[in-house]
């Protein structure tokens, strides 16, 4: 049953990204890949507040847990969408746009870690 949570999981984390993604996208327009910004930042986020509520807190079971981390947010946020864009933004010529998206994902993906465990364990 495990695994049937998990694909139902990793549909909604994908159909998330996706809508999400291009209604972000469409909002901001421009070069800037907002849209899988958003995704990535959001999902750091949750992934944190699941950790911190499953294992830290030990208030999510496993059964809640597992499709939840590795159906959800493993579908809903993207690193290879992240790299792909970067790249597609260096051989645009718009070093900064590519250098601005990986150094800001990595930063504030792990600031949105860090607050998703935070309100996580901070949780009653």
């Amino acid at each position: 049953m495990t695994l049937a949570w998990i694909a139902v999981g990793g549909a909604a984390g994908a159909v998330s990204r996706y809508l999400l993604q291009g209604w972000v996208d469409d909002l901001a327009g421009g070069r800037f890949p907002w849209g899988t910004f958003v995704i990535n930042i959001s999902g750091s986020f949750a992934l944190g507040v699941i950790f911190a509520l499953a294992v830290d807190r030990a208030v999510l079971s496993p059964e809640v847990r597992v499709p939840i981390m590795v159906g959800f947010i493993s579908a809903y946020t993207t690193f290879s969408t992240l790299m792909l864009e970067s790249w597609r933004l260096v051989e645009e010529g718009d070093l900064v746009f590519a250098l601005a998206n990986l150094a800001g994902s990595v930063v504030v993906g792990m600031i949105a870690v860090v607050a998703g465990l935070a309100v996580g364990r901070a949780l009653p």
